[in-house]
């Protein structure tokens, strides 16, 4: 059998989304062990890391495909294809300073200027292109405090919302780098399991694209119809079929939108619709 090995982030904000998509998928995790787990998939297995670490996992053939941001794919520089942007995890990297700095734009940043970051390459790719010498320094832990005890004069972070970074007393300077999770895959793999890999692409992509959208299904008299048709929505054009009733009536159903729910309800609904029922979509599969 080929399986295929898929690496998840053991932690932190992409841990619970990951494996709430796969689940969503059809991908459910089973007999869990601290590093590793199975699937109801006998072709899929799975592996626990740090999401820093899955890329370069990814990319040495550890694992055939991964869940990590696209920050860790971009600091590793990892030779890994990214095949999905999974639409959860999203936040800035930002390069922040104290807000009593003095600080206001990027010209005023003078050469030594100290940086605390894990985000070391990027950073020094990004100073780099500045044409700005500046110090940066690798720290593990948390960068917000590092300004405070003096040990750099700015920090370059992941931020999601801003709150943190401004209950520290600092301040965005610049968005360095926009990222969200990401389904990676080793460009070997690619190749040699491409069928499988493609096939559990096929069934995450459909639960993004399932994503807020809804189907809305109603009965409609033939002499409504042209009127209901004309104001509604639909990825594709709507679905007809004839209903067997005494008056002359059809079943139209289409796929919308959920937050134009309520206007195209009233829509149909004033243009002759009736029995309309709003149900939710697990995945839609082009």
């Amino acid at each position: 059998m080929n399986t295929v090995i898929l690496a998840l982030p053991n932690k932190g904000r992409l841990h619970e989304p990951a494996l709430d998509l796969l689940e969503k998928a059809g991908i459910r995790v089973i007999d869990r062990g601290m590093l590793y787990g199975r699937t109801n998939d006998p072709e899929i297995n799975v592996i626990f890391a740090r999401a820093a670490d899955i890329p370069s996992l990814v990319e040495a053939g550890a694992a055939d495909l991964g869940v990590t941001g696209h920050d860790y794919v971009v600091e590793a520089d990892a030779d890994v294809e990214e095949l999905l942007d999974l639409e959860f995890g999203r936040a800035e990297l930002v390069l922040a300073v104290m807000r009593n700095s003095g600080i206001e734009d990027l010209s005023d940043l003078k050469p030594g200027l100290r940086v605390a970051t894990k985000y070391v390459n990027i950073a020094s790719n990004f100073f780099r292109r500045l044409g700005l010498e500046a110090e940066v320094i690798r720290i593990t832990g948390a960068a917000e405090v590092m300004p405070h005890l003096k040990v750099a004069d700015a920090i370059i972070d992941i931020s999601s919302t801003g709150t943190t970074l401004k209950t520290h007393g600092l301040k965005p300077l610049k968005v360095i780098l926009e990222s969200s999770a990401r389904l990676i895959a080793n460009k070997k793999s690619l190749e040699v399991k491409r069928d499988k890999l493609m096939e559990i692409k096929l069934a995450i992509e459909s639960v993004l694209r399932a994503k807020g959208k809804k189907l809305l299904m109603m009965n409609v008299p033939d002499r409504f119809l042209k009127g209901v048709l004309s104001v509604l929505p639909a990825m594709a054009g709507p679905t007809i079929a004839e209903v067997k009733s005494e008056e002359r009536m059809w079943e139209v159903y289409t796929v919308i939108d959920e937050d134009e729910v309520y206007r195209v309800v009233n829509l149909v609904k004033k243009a002759g619709a009736k029995d309309l029922l709003v149900i939710p979509i697990e995945r839609v599969i082009p």
